[in-house]
C-alpha cells in the first residue's frame, strides 16, 4: 500500500540525474527533490524503491560507519545518511498520516458522513438525563431489551439520518483524547440547567470546547420548572462569550426538558443542521482508521477496544496497527451487542483481536496484513525505548519561540488560577494588556483554587502555560503536570508575573539572524575511511575553524553548497578548534563533489533579538 501511495511519478525523480557544478549553477544550486518513506521501511524497501540494489546501499551506509543489513528498519538517523546518498530529502511519515493525505486528496470520492456529538455539562444539570431521553427515543423503534452493554458511543436514527454520541464520563476523557491529537468530536451540546444559570463546570466545558475548536450547540434544560429563567442563563453565557442566534449571536440554542422530553427533536434537528454546515466528510474507501475511544481487558474476550472509525470502512478479519499495539479484527459489535459486518465513516464498534489493550486516544489503521502490522509496531517500540515520540508537548516561557511556525498569528495560551475571584479579575484584565501587535495573550480559563486536574490536561491539549497566583499545586497534580510536560508558574508578587511575561512576549518576537565569520581553511587532500566517510585534510589559512560550526563549500569565487563540521581533529586528537596555519582533519555532515583546493569557510549564527 505504502508503494501506491509514494510512489515516484518516474525515474528521473528516483534518481535524481547528477548535473556538473558550473559558475552560473553553483550559486543557486537546484532544489533536491522531497520524497515520503513511510515508517516501517527496510533499507531493502526503500533502495527498491529507487531501484537501487541493497547490497549497493547497505555498502554506502557500512562505509559512512553504520553497521546495517537490508532487512533492517530505517529510522531517523539512517533516513538522513540515505538522503544523503541517493541526493533526495527523505520524510519519514507515519502511516496514519500517508492514509489521511490519501484520503483528502481524493475530493471527488468524499461523501458525507454523520456528525459526532459530545455532551457536556455542570453536574446535575441534566447531562446524564438528556442521554437516556435521546437514547430513549431511538429505542422505541427497536426491541424490547435495550442496550445490553456500553460501548462508550452509540448511533441514533433520526428521520433516516444517523448522529453519533460519545458517552464520556466528563471533560476529563474529552480532553485527554485531544491531548493525543485525536480530534473526534464535530459538535458539543452544551448542558445548563434553566433554574441553575451558568456554573463552574459549564465555564469549564465551554474552555475545553472553545480550545478544541468544536462549534457549540447550547441546550438550556429543566425548562419545566417554576424558577426557570432561560433569559438570565443567555445572560450568562453572553459573558462568557457565547451570544446566542436571537441575540444576534452566532450560538444555536435550544430550550428543552430532557425528563418531559420536550424539544428533543428540535435539538435533534439542529445538530443536523450544523453537521450540514460544518460539511462534514470523509472517505469511505481507504484503509480504514479511527480512535480508540474506551478500552479493557476481558475475561472471556481478551483486550477490547472501542473504535470510532473516521475514515474507510472497517470489517472483521482486517490487520490493524493501534499505537503500539497490533492484531486482526476477530470480531466487532455495536452497542447493542450484536455482531457487525462493516462499520463506516462515525460508526462506533467494538473489536476484538488486540494482542494487548491499547490506549484510549490513540489511532486505529487498517494495514494489508498481519505481519507489517507487526513490522511497524516493532519499529515504534524501537523508537520510543530511544525517546517519547508523536507528542508536542506544551511550551516553556523558555522555548515559545521555538515553537512559533513563520507566518502564522503568535499566541501565547494561558490558563490563569488565583486565591480569589477580585485577583482573577484583576489578572483578566491586566494580562492581554501586554499584548503586543504581534504577539497576543489569550486566556484560556481563569478561575479560582489551586491548579487542579483538569486546568492540567487542558494546558496539555492546548499547549497552554498555566499561571498561579497566590494559589498551590498538590502533589500529584505536580506530578501529573511533569509527566504531560505542563509548565505552572506560581507567583505572590504582582509585578513578577508580570515581568515574566513581558519576557516571554519579548521571546515571541521574531529574532534577528546574526552571522559572525570564523575562519577558512583550505582543502589539501581527500581521505575515504572506512566506517567513518569522507575526511578533509585541510591547513587553515585564516581565523579559525571550530567544531559543530556551519560552513560554505567555496570554489572559484563560488558558493557549492552549506553544511556543518560533523568531526574535527589536529593530529590524532578530537579538538574543539583549530587556529590559523594549523592543519586539521574535517568531518562534514554533507560532502558532495568535492575536490582539493576548495575552500571550507567557517561561520556561526545566532538569534538576537530587534
Amino acid at each position: 500500500m505504502e508503494k501506491n501511495i509514494n510512489k515516484p511519478k518516474n525515474k528521473s525523480e528516483a534518481t535524481p540525474a547528477k548535473k556538473k557544478v558550473t559558475k552560473a549553477t553553483a550559486a543557486a544550486p537546484k532544489p533536491r527533490p522531497k520524497i515520503q518513506i513511510q515508517e516501517g521501511s527496510s533499507i531493502k524497501d526503500v533502495a527498491e524503491r529507487f531501484k537501487i540494489k541493497p547490497r549497493d546501499l547497505v555498502d554506502h551506509l557500512v562505509a559512512r560507519g553504520y553497521d546495517v543489513s537490508a532487512s533492517d528498519l530505517v529510522d531517523e538517523v539512517l533516513l538522513k545518511a540515505i538522503s544523503e546518498i541517493i541526493k533526495v530529502d527523505l520524510e519519514m511519515v507515519s502511516l496514519e498520516q500517508d492514509i489521511r493525505k490519501l484520503a483528502f486528496s481524493l475530493v471527488d470520492d468524499l461523501v458525507p458522513r454523520p456528525p459526532v456529538v459530545t455532551i457536556m455539562g455542570h453536574v446535575d444539570h441534566g447531562k446524564t438525563t438528556l442521554l437516556d431521553a435521546i437514547r430513549s427515543s431511538n429505542l422505541a423503534e427497536r426491541e424490547a431489551g435495550g442496550i445490553t452493554q456500553h460501548i462508550g458511543a452509540y448511533r441514533v436514527n433520526y428521520k433516516g439520518r444517523y448522529i453519533t454520541f460519545i458517552d464520556t464520563p466528563g471533560h476529563e476523557a474529552f480532553t485527554q483524547l485531544r491531548a493525543r491529537g485525536a480530534q473526534v468530536t464535530d459538535i458539543v451540546i452544551l448542558v445548563v440547567a434553566a433554574d441553575d444559570g451558568v456554573m463552574p463546570q459549564t465555564k469549564e466545558a465551554i474552555s475545553h470546547a472553545q480550545a478544541a475548536g468544536v462549534p457549540i450547540i447550547v441546550a438550556i434544560n429543566k425548562i419545566d420548572k417554576p424558577e426557570a429563567n432561560p433569559e438570565r442563563v443567555k445572560q450568562q453565557l453572553a459573558k462568557e462569550g457565547l451570544i446566542v442566534e436571537e441575540w444576534g449571536g452566532k450560538t444555536i440554542c435550544v430550550e428543552i426538558s430532557a425528563k418531559e422530553k420536550k424539544n428533543i427533536e428540535e435539538l435533534l434537528e439542529m445538530v443536523l443542521l450544523l453537521g450540514d454546515i460544518l460539511e462534514l466528510k470523509s472517505h469511505p474507501y481507504v484503509p480504514a482508521q479511527g480512535v480508540i475511544l474506551e478500552s479493557r481487558l476481558d475475561a472471556q474476550k481478551g483486550p477490547v477496544g472501542t473504535v470510532i472509525v473516521q475514515l474507510g470502512t472497517l470489517t472483521p478479519g482486517q490487520a490493524f496497527i493501534c499505537g503500539l499495539t497490533y492484531g486482526k479484527a476477530r470480531a466487532m459489535f455495536d452497542e447493542f451487542g450484536k455482531p457487525v459486518k462493516s462499520a463506516g465513516p462515525s460508526v462506533p464498534v467494538e473489536v476484538l483481536g488486540f494482542n494487548e489493550v491499547p490506549q484510549a486516544g490513540f489511532i486505529f489503521q487498517v494495514v494489508p496484513d498481519l505481519e507489517i502490522a507487526r513490522r511497524i509496531c516493532e519499529f515504534r517500540i524501537s523508537q520510543s525505548k530511544k525517546q517519547t515520540q508523536g507528542k508536542e508537548v506544551p511550551l516553556s516561557l523558555e522555548d515559545l519561540f521555538k515553537k512559533i511556525e513563520k507566518g502564522q498569528t503568535k499566541e501565547l495560551p494561558v490558563i490563569v488560577k488565583a486565591d480569589v475571584h477580585g485577583s482573577v479579575e484583576v489578572l483578566k484584565g491586566l494580562l492581554p494588556t501586554l499584548s503586543t501587535d504581534k504577539v497576543k495573550i489569550n486566556i484560556l480559563q481563569a478561575s479560582t483554587g489551586n491548579v487542579t486536574e483538569a486546568d492540567v490536561l487542558l494546558a496539555s491539549a492546548s499547549k497552554a502555560l498555566i499561571i498561579g497566583y497566590n494559589v498551590k499545586v498538590p502533589g500529584k497534580i505536580q506530578e501529573l503536570a511533569n509527566n504531560e510536560k505542563v509548565e505552572i508558574r506560581l507567583y505572590k508578587i504582582i509585578y513578577q508575573l508580570t515581568d515574566d511575561l513581558k519576557k516571554a512576549v519579548a521571546g515571541l518576537l521574531e529574532p534577528v539572524i546574526k552571522e559572525t565569520y570564523l575562519g577558512r581553511a583550505l582543502v589539501k587532500k581527500i581521505f575515504q575511511i572506512p566506517k567513518v566517510g569522507t575526511i578533509l585534510g585541510c591547513q587553515v589559512t585564516d581565523g579559525k575553524v571550530v567544531r559543530n560550526a556551519e560552513v560554505r563549500v567555496i570554489r572559484d569565487n563560488q558558493v557549492l553548497y552549506q553544511t556543518r563540521i560533523s568531526s574535527l581533529k589536529h593530529l590524532k586528537d578530537n579538538v574543539t578548534e583549530v587556529k590559523k596555519d594549523y592543519e586539521c582533519g574535517l568531518g562534514l555532515e554533507k560532502t558532495q563533489d568535492i575536490q582539493p583546493g576548495d575552500i571550507i569557510e567557517a561561520f556561526v549564527r545566532e538569534k538576537v533579538m530587534p
